[in-house]
């Protein structure tokens, strides 16, 4: 059986990676969406809420599963008995880095394969951060993410003015 984790930190999740996530689970027997711990960042989902939205979103997808985690991807993919990681790549620069980064897991964990899917050109130009800047203005999202997390991501910015902070009444 062929195992492949798709890592990401998902916040929130578009319809970018959702795209990556279908190509591959019809490449790979299990495909394991692992949702990154970073406490370096600061997101706007907490882990949880992130992993809860994937499954979500993926569930009607059999062989995909959704788990959170924390450290090296290599030992994720270990723990998930995968060989193969899968990365979407949207432009050049995507690659440089991307390479950089599969070459390094080679070498930690050799036979560890990476395998890079292009982005539908519809969603090329499509980040989580890109999403968040949109919301946060008040800018209509449903293009970019899911029905169901685009009511979630304007949620977190309810209660802001166009500014990103707190609404003033006027006196």
């Amino acid at each position: 059986m062929k195992t492949a984790v798709y890592p990401g930190s998902f916040d929130p999740v578009t319809l970018g990676h959702l795209d990556i996530i279908e190509r591959s689970a019809r490449i790979v027997d299990e495909l394991v969406v692992g949702v990154l711990n970073n406490s370096s960042k600061n997101p706007l989902f907490s882990v949880e809420e992130r992993v809860n939205m994937l499954k979500e979103v993926t569930s009607h997808l059999p062989n995909v599963r959704v788990e959170s985690f924390g450290g090296l991807l290599v030992d994720f993919a270990a723990r998930c008995h995968a060989d193969v990681v899968v990365r979407g790549l949207r432009a050049i620069t995507d690659f440089e880095y991307e390479l950089q980064i599969s070459q390094t897991n080679r070498i930690m964990r050799p036979g560890l394969d990476t395998i890079f899917l292009t982005t539908d050109l519809e969603y090329a130009y499509l980040s989580s951060s890109i999403v968040r800047e949109v919301a946060q203005y008040g800018g209509d999202i449903s293009a970019f993410v899911p029905e169901a997390i685009a009511e979630r991501v304007l949620g977190k910015f309810v209660g802001e003015n166009s500014f990103g902070g707190p609404e003033h009444e006027q006196d």
